[in-house]
């Protein structure tokens, strides 16, 4: 008999977007990309396209459970991500899980709100994610609007992105890459990196006239399947980064909308 390919496995707990651009499809794709077998536990369905969500349906704690129960107990993960996880509820399914055992190295996705201006998270739960989640992450990857809410202050410049992966570090455990392509005139999409140890500057090019959604999770995911590949962490972060680069600057129009192409 031929000898089989062994793909890793890498698993995503976040939305489903309807509209395929981002969560759960956007996930499932760069992980298909990178060679790694994508597992799945959604948190919730949302009616979305490109354009703005319309309605989100959560699932109840005990299915996300069993979807975590089924995925971890009976396939061998290598690396996690957390997405759109909507209520606190939800986050401690997660965080039970990943209190107990030996768990993959997980990566989340602070994810607040959508592009469009959705709430993708109840105000409430931002207190579950922030005590209860980050400090059992390996890295966390909040953009700049997460970043500000989780500090409670405004972030202006690369500057104040390092200052915040600092104080996040401290407060929290895990690294932070704290994400500064929503920063206004720059000719360069700026990342910072901060494990407690060292730092480091993550730098592309800013790629003017693209409008879409998505590339949170693209990036976050890119990371974990780096990851489930055998990177390490600070490997796994340069090589999302670039692969995020190249899905932005190679965007392909979907109706009158515009999609990253991993």
């Amino acid at each position: 008999m031929a000898r089989r390919e062994r793909w890793p496995v890498a698993l995503t707990v976040a939305g489903s977007d309807s509209g395929g651009g981002a969560g759960i499809q956007a996930d499932l794709k760069v992980f298909a990309s990178l060679g790694v077998h994508g597992t799945s536990a959604i948190t919730c369905l949302t009616a979305q396209n490109p354009g703005g969500v319309q309605a989100v349906e959560a699932v109840t704690p005990g299915f996300l459970r069993a979807q975590l129960e089924a995925v971890l107990g009976g396939l061998p993960v290598r690396a996690a991500k957390t997405g759109m996880l909507w209520d606190v509820s939800l986050i401690r399914e997660v965080v039970e899980w990943w209190r107990v055992g030996e768990r993959p190295p997980l990566v989340v996705d602070p994810v607040m709100m959508a592009t469009s201006g959705a709430v993708l998270l109840k105000p409430e739960a931002v207190a579950a994610i922030r005590d209860e989640l980050l400090p059992l992450a390996t890295l966390a990857t909040p953009n700049l609007d997460e970043a500000a809410h989780l500090l409670g202050r405004g972030l202006t410049s690369v500057d104040d992105l390092r200052e915040a992966a600092r104080e996040l570090h401290r407060r929290h455990g895990c690294a932070f890459l704290v994400k500064g392509g929503h920063l206004k005139s720059r000719r360069e999409a700026v990342d910072v990196l901060w494990d407690g140890r060292k730092e480091a500057l993550l730098v592309a090019p800013y790629i003017r006239g693209v409008s879409t959604h998505g590339t949170g999770c693209t990036y976050s995911a890119s990371i974990a399947g780096h990851l489930a590949l055998g990177l390490k962490l600070w490997d796994a972060v340069e090589a999302a980064k670039v692969q995020v680069t190249d899905a932005i600057r190679n965007s392909v129009r979907i109706g009158r909308h515009m999609a990253l192409r991993v």
